[in-house]
Parts: C-alpha cells; sequence; structure tokens
C-alpha cells in the first residue's frame, strides 16, 4: 500500500473540494480523507495502489472547476495510521 500526505492552498474550502477529492478516491479504491484546516488549506491523506495514489493527486492539482489551487504540497506517508474507506472530515 502507497501513503501520502499532502495539503492543498488556494480557493479549496467551501467549494465541494473534499467531496471531488472523495469522488475521485472512491472511484479508484483509494482509502483515506480530506480535512479543512482552520488557515484555509485543505489536509489529505491517501492509501491505495501506487498508480491510484497519484491519480487522485493529478485529480487534485486542478480541483474541480469552482475552486482555485495554488499550491499542493505531497509527501510519503509512513506510519500506523490505515484507513479502510475515503472520508471528509
Amino acid at each position: 500500500m502507497h501513503s501520502v500526505r499532502g495539503y492543498v492552498s488556494g480557493r479549496v474550502q467551501g467549494v465541494g473540494f473534499r467531496y471531488f477529492v472523495k469522488r475521485h478516491a472512491d472511484r479508484l479504491a483509494v482509502s483515506g480523507y480530506a480535512k479543512n484546516l482552520p488557515d484555509g488549506r485543505v489536509e489529505i491523506l491517501l492509501q491505495g495502489e501506487k498508480t491510484a495514489v497519484s491519480s487522485v493527486v493529478e485529480s487534485i492539482r486542478s480541483g474541480p472547476s469552482w475552486s482555485r489551487v495554488t499550491g499542493v504540497k505531497i509527501e510519503e506517508f509512513v506510519g500506523d495510521e490505515t484507513w479502510d474507506q475515503f472520508r471528509t472530515l
């Protein structure tokens, strides 16, 4: 299993961004979460097959049409935390 954690900045809150990520993650059997942060960014954790995780990350870079992604910072995640499905928090 491949795991990454990341932070997405721009106009990504209040525009359905987390649900956009969930739709892509569910379609590709990627688990994890998307969570709004107090500073206006969205935190994501993605776990699954490497190609599926990479595909979700690519969709995040563009976001839904009503968002405006200005930055995506992704790093490998190593930890005991595992998710059995994708959730919006």
